[in-house]
C-alpha cells in the first residue's frame, strides 16, 4: 500500500496518462502520427528509467508547479516531439486521474484484505457453530447463542463492507481529460476516453476542472464504515478478554510480555490497537465530506487535504485489516468458560420461555411476567447460587399452571440453537 502511494508510483501513473493521451491524439491527426509513435515507443522502452524524484523536485523548487515539473524533467527523455505532451489538457487532468488510478489500485489491496478477514471469520465460525455462550445486552446476560453466531454475524457486516468498497472503487475510478474548465475545449471527448480504456477507469461525464468530490468523499466514507466494523469486533473480543468474562482472548505468544509490572498480565493490546486505528481512519472521512464544496469549476483547497488523508486512510486500514484477520485466526476461544457463564446465574436466561408458557397455560402477560420476576430477582440478589429453577418448583402460582416436567423442558439450552443452520444456510448458503 505504501508503494501505491509512493512518489514514483504517482510519476509512473502521470507519465502514462501523457502518453496515452498523445497516442490518442495522434490517431486522430491532433498531433502528428509519427510523433505520437515516437512518444509512444519512448514508453514502451522504458526512456524515463528510474525516476529521478530529487531532479523533478529541484525544478519544482523554482516553478512551484508540480505537473509542469515532472513534464520538464520528462521532456529532457524525448526530442522534438515534447512539445506534444500535455496538449489541450489542464492539470487536474493528470492529478485527478492519476489520484483515481491510486485509489483504485487501494481498493483493489483493501478488497484483498477483505476476503482473507472474510475467510478466517468463517472458518472460525463454523468452527464454532454449535459452541453455546451467553448473548448479552447491555452488557447484562441475556439469552443463549452460538460464537459462532457471534463471528457469523462479523462474517455478513464485513461481507457488506466488501459490497461496499466494490461500489465505492467503481465510484471513485473515473478519468478527466477535458482541459481547463471541463469543455474539452482544447481536446476532444475521445482523447478521455481512450485514456480511460487505457487505464481501467471510466470518463467522468461533467468534471468542470476537477472530478467531483462527492466520490471522493464516498470513498473515504466506506473506508470509515469498515473502520467502525473492525473497531466493533475488536470492542468485542476486548470485552471477552476481561477477566471476570475470559471467554476469548488474542493468542499470547511464548515470550511476550504483558506488562512491564505485572508478570501475570496478558492484556487485549492488538484489539486496544485496533480501536485507536479505527478512530484514525474516521477521522479523515470529515476532511473528505468538506472536499465536496470547492469554489466554480475548481479550486485546491481539496488538494492538500488529499495528500494526507489518501495515503493515510488506505494505509491504516489495509494495516488494521490484516491485524484483525490475525487475531481471529488465532483467537484463543474457550468453551468451558462460556458454559461456565451461561451457568452463572442459576438459569435466569431462560426466564422469557417460563413467561411465554404461563402466557399460554392462561395466565395474562403482566401477571405471568411478575410470576416469573419475583423469582428472578432472588436468584439475581443471591448472585446465582440460588436456582431458578427451584425456585419456580416452590411457587404454588406457578406451579398450578405448569408441572415440574414441563418447567425442566423450558430449561432446555438446545432449544435456543434449534435455527442455528437456518442463520448459517442463509450466510453461507445451504452448504
Amino acid at each position: 500500500m505504501t508503494t501505491i502511494w509512493s512518489a514514483e508510483n504517482r510519476y509512473r501513473i502521470w507519465w502514462q496518462i501523457e502518453v496515452f493521451a498523445a497516442e490518442a491524439m495522434g490517431r486522430i491527426g491532433m498531433i502528428p502520427a509519427d510523433d505520437a509513435a515516437t512518444i509512444r515507443a519512448a514508453y514502451d522502452r522504458d526512456a524515463l528509467g528510474e525516476i529521478d524524484i530529487g531532479a523533478i523536485d529541484a525544478i519544482e523548487a523554482v516553478t512551484k508547479h508540480d505537473v509542469i515539473a515532472f513534464l520538464t524533467w520528462a521532456g529532457e527523455k524525448l526530442g522534438p516531439e515534447k512539445r506534444w505532451l500535455h496538449q489541450g489538457m489542464t492539470s487536474s487532468d493528470v492529478l485527478d486521474t492519476a489520484l483515481a488510478v491510486q485509489l483504485k489500485q487501494s481498493a483493489d489491496l483493501l478488497i484483498k484484505d477483505l476476503d482473507a478477514l472474510l475467510e478466517a471469520l468463517k472458518r472460525r465460525a463454523f468452527e464454532h457453530k454449535m459452541t453455546p455462550t451467553i448473548g448479552r445486552s447491555h452488557g447484562i446476560h441475556a439469552e443463549p447463542t452460538t460464537f459462532g453466531v457471534k463471528l457469523a454475524q462479523a462474517y455478513a457486516e464485513f461481507a457488506r463492507n466488501r459490497e461496499r468498497l466494490v461500489a465505492a472503487r467503481d465510484g471513485v475510478a473515473t478519468c478527466a481529460i477535458s482541459g481547463a474548465v471541463g469543455t474539452f475545449a482544447n481536446i476532444p471527448p475521445s482523447v478521455e476516453e481512450d485514456v480511460a480504456a487505457a487505464l481501467g477507469l471510466t470518463p467522468e461525464p461533467v468534471s468542470t476542472q476537477v472530478i467531483p468530490r462527492d466520490r471522493h468523499a464516498m470513498f473515504f466514507a466506506t473506508l470509515g464504515v469498515i473502520a467502525s466494523s473492525i473497531e466493533r469486533l475488536a470492542t468485542e473480543i476486548r470485552h471477552l478478554q476481561r477477566t471476570e468474562v475470559l471467554e476469548a482472548e488474542e493468542f499470547f505468544s511464548p515470550g511476550q510480555k504483558g506488562s512491564s509490572a505485572m508478570p501475570h498480565k496478558r492484556n487485549p493490546v492488538l484489539t486496544e490497537n485496533l480501536t485507536g486505528l479505527a478512530r484514525m481512519v474516521r477521522g479523515y472521512v470529515t476532511p473528505a465530506l468538506e472536499n465536496v464544496a470547492l469554489w466554480h469549476e475548481r479550486d485546491i483547497s481539496h488538494s492538500s487535504v488529499e495528500r494526507f488523508i489518501g495515503p493515510d486512510a488506505t494505509i491504516t486500514l489495509d494495516f488494521a485489516l490484516a491485524r484483525l484477520t490475525g487475531v481471529i485466526d488465532k483467537l484463543l476461544v474457550y468453551p468451558e468458560r462460556m458454559q461456565k457463564n451461561l451457568d452463572r446465574m442459576g438459569g435466569l436466561v431462560h426466564s422469557q420461555r417460563v413467561l411465554l408458557a404461563l402466557t399460554q397455560a392462561g395466565l395474562s402477560r403482566e401477571d405471568a411476567y411478575a410470576l416469573v420476576q419475583r423469582n428472578a430477582m432472588k436468584v439475581w440478589e443471591s448472585d446465582g447460587k440460588l436456582s431458578l429453577l427451584d425456585l419456580l418448583k416452590k411457587d404454588e402460582e406457578v406451579t398450578g399452571r405448569l408441572t415440574g416436567e414441563q418447567l425442566d423442558a423450558l430449561f432446555d439450552l438446545d432449544y435456543h440453537l434449534k435455527h442455528v443452520d437456518t442463520i448459517f444456510g442463509r450466510l453461507f448458503g445451504e452448504s
